[in-house]
């Protein structure tokens, strides 16, 4: 078992006292006994459902080496024998964890936040920094106020790399997260209509994505998307909070981590930029126009953290796009086989006209056709009427021939659907199911886009099991 805590640091780290024998290692930090993995140190937070105090036989049960665990709950937990940590919080604990973590690390430390492109930025930085040293990065989107502290206090002590995503739906979230985890770079990968619904205007939300400044570590560096039409604003919000290096990606000629040239293919994208004072060519693996332009966030990242950027260029080739963010399927239907490309996991209008451009770029086969399978962008407010039926400018320009629409936010675009595209509108992703099964048909390209809580997730969990996955052959391109 590799050791992550001993028991005497993690007493320490959490401020608690030791109940019974604790063991001399710990090999992980858990909140969720379905992942726990034995020798693990389990904390039981209490959350906006669940309480992990109820799980704590089970938690056992799994193997758990020690349970960290609130004293108000003791007799609750009665003649559990385990060891434990008692402590008069849970999460406050995970908390002191985290912050004991990052004193206690070397790594160099790079914050990502944004309205759109977070975790792939986040994946990204994982996967090409992988190629130069040991990366720890946040676990899928564990980026609020009890993934953020989880993620810090898993940080192994002789990591060179953490890499951490810290998101927000309202003002005042990032601040209290970053002065946990003191980045030496703090992205901001764009700025736009996401959580509307929770602030007035773009600028009000680049102010609340501006708090990542606030926990920069001194000689720190913000590293903004020069192309973002809010970058004045954020260089001007982070040099007063007296961030002495501000640095720019983009196309924008005065951008320092500059896109020079980029080809996009089917799943592909090769990219010509100049990183510092080194002009660099490089493929990555994952398709999209707005992943090229994450991918020089992580060229420039890279630099800064006096990495081989010439390695991580080259590691680039090998980046996957993640489940629910792009990533493509190959799928087989009686005469041939269709591609369907998975953005089910969240959506703003950043990231449907992405998406959408990505459809647009996907080739498609003798007699298919492009198909959008879209629903509800949430938490939009009063603007979700207007945003939801601006989408018909983007699904114009992709190309699409059909679109199937779910969710009740999503009526403003079926309305609004240009002519000659044909359009299906359901109440649900439900009901939505049996046209979108029925549809498909071979050479077509299919990519389905809402956000998370709307379950299209479920759409494309049914088509992967009523179509199975086609062998031997690859997409077109």
């Amino acid at each position: 078992m590799n050791v992550l805590w001993t028991a005497d640091a993690l007493v320490e780290a959490t401020g608690g006292r030791p109940h019974g024998q604790l063991p001399a290692a710990i090999g992980g930090i858990s909140i969720d006994t379905r992942t726990l993995q034995p020798g693990d140190a389990f904390f039981a937070i209490k959350g906006e459902t669940m309480d992990g105090h109820d799980f704590a036989t089970a938690a056992v049960k799994a193997g758990a080496g020690v349970l960290v665990v609130a004293e108000g709950k003791l007799p609750a937990l009665g003649r559990l024998t385990a060891p434990l940590i008692v402590v008069p919080d849970v999460l406050a604990a995970l908390e002191k964890t985290g912050r004991a973590a990052r004193e206690r690390s070397r790594a160099k430390i790079v914050a990502v936040t944004g309205s759109a492109g977070k975790t792939s930025t986040k994946e990204a930085l994982r996967h090409a920094l992988s190629a130069v040293g040991t990366v720890h990065a946040s676990d899928k989107s564990f980026n609020n106020h009890w993934g953020v502290p989880l993620t810090l206090a898993r940080l192994p002590q002789d990591c060179d790399f953490g890499i951490f995503e810290i998101g927000m739906n309202h003002p005042g979230e990032i601040r209290p997260l970053v002065k946990m985890v003191r980045p030496h770079v703090a992205i901001i990968t764009l700025i736009a209509a996401a959580h509307l619904g929770h602030f007035r205007n773009l600028d009000e939300i680049a102010q609340a994505k501006a708090e990542i400044f606030e926990g920069l570590e001194p000689g720190g560096t913000a590293l903004l998307n020069r192309d973002d039409q809010r970058y004045k604003l954020l260089a001007r919000l982070a040099k007063a909070q007296g961030v002495k290096r501000v640095l720019g990606f983009g196309e924008d000629a005065r951008a320092d981590f500059r896109l020079l040239d980029c080809t996009l293919a089917a799943d592909s994208s090769t990219i010509r930029a100049r990183i510092g004072d080194t002009e660099i060519e490089a493929l990555i693996g994952a398709p999209g126009r707005h992943v090229a332009q994450n991918a020089l966030a992580v060229l420039g990242a890279a630099s800064l953290v006096t990495a081989d950027v010439g390695k991580v260029a080259e590691a680039l080739a090998s980046l996957e796009a993640e489940q629910g963010r792009g990533r493509r399927h190959r799928l087989a239907l009686p005469g041939g086989a269709f591609t369907l490309i998975d953005e089910s996991y969240n959506a703003n209008p950043a990231s449907m006209q992405a998406a959408m451009a990505l459809l647009g770029a996907t080739p498609v086969e003798d007699g298919g056709r492009r198909i959008a399978v879209l629903g509800d962008m949430l938490e939009l407010g009063s603007h979700s009427a207007k945003l939801h039926a601006s989408l018909a400018e983007p699904v114009k320009r992709s190309g699409a021939d059909l679109v199937l629409l779910a969710g009740p936010e999503m009526k403003a675009l079926a309305d609004a659907l240009p002519e000659g595209v044909a359009g299906e509108y359901r109440a649900d992703a439900e009901s939505l199911k049996p046209v979108l099964l029925d549809a498909v048909r071979p050479g077509d390209a299919v990519m389905v886009k809402s956000s998370k809580g709307i379950g299209f997730s479920k759409l494309v969990d049914a088509l992967i099991a009523r179509y199975p996955a086609q062998t031997g052959q690859q997409a077109p391109a």
